[in-house]
């Protein structure tokens, strides 16, 4: 009996640790080079991913300009989360793997205005013309003139939210998770455009695998509802 238990507790540490094994083989840490304009959603869903495969990622925001310029000086990364045009170009030069590229989601140009404040009509470019009317009528642009900078999109629900502007224009995926100002909406009619972010795999990743794993996850269904409630529409 002493011998048949021996055997036994033997064959389990031998099965535990080949179990034990392979969950090491497979954790990988990913590097995910992506648009400051995600960040809100990936801080979000990376503990959740974390949770569900074991990996563990390690992601860099910037400007998508500044990315794609440092992707093209040689800066490697397992999986890249930029607009799509400049998915294409990085593809064109070969930093991507080949048939990787896939849509995650969209964020229509929007207006913001300060929470709480009512809602102007922007339902057509006329409606929208007309707000921008009555501000200036009222007196509110002229006393916000001295105030009107220019600033990249990402900055401009900050920039509302400040009381430096009645309304300012950014991707909806800026707003939403700004304090302190509201989504309007997105810009009518023909004003309308929406950016779209795609994810592919580097070339030079070491755990392709992962990656592709990571891409599919960011594309699900699972990821879907985070990133619908930061202001993107999932492709």
């Amino acid at each position: 009996m002493t011998r048949i238990s021996l055997v036994l507790w033997v064959s389990m540490t031998l099965v535990l640790g080949l179990v034990l094994s392979a969950n090491i083989a497979r954790a990988a840490e990913l590097k995910v080079l992506a648009s400051v304009a995600l960040t809100s959603s990936l801080d979000e869903l990376t503990p959740i991913y974390e949770k569900e495969t074991g990996d563990k990622l390690s992601i860099g925001y910037s400007l998508a300009a500044d990315l794609k310029k440092r992707i093209l000086d040689g800066e490697t990364a397992d999986v890249i989360i930029l607009t799509h045009p400049m998915m294409e170009e990085l593809q064109t030069q070969h930093k991507l793997s080949v048939d990787s590229l896939m849509n995650v989601a969209g964020t229509p140009v929007s207006i913001v205005a300060r929470a709480g404040a009512p809602k102007p009509d922007i339902s057509s470019v006329d409606a929208l013309k007309h707000t921008l009317r009555v501000l200036d009528r009222l007196g509110i642009a002229g006393q916000l003139k001295d105030k009107t900078i220019l600033v990249p999109g990402a900055q401009a629900a900050d920039v509302v939210a400040k009381g430096d502007a009645e309304l300012g224009v950014a991707q909806a995926s800026e707003i939403v998770p700004v304090t302190g100002v509201q989504l309007v909406g997105p810009l009518p009619g023909e004003l309308a455009s929406t950016t779209v972010f795609a994810a592919g795999i580097g070339t030079e990743s070491k755990s392709p695998e992962a990656a592709k794993a990571l891409v599919k996850f960011l594309t699900g269904s699972e990821a879907a509802s985070h990133l619908k409630s930061k202001g993107f529409e999932p492709e």
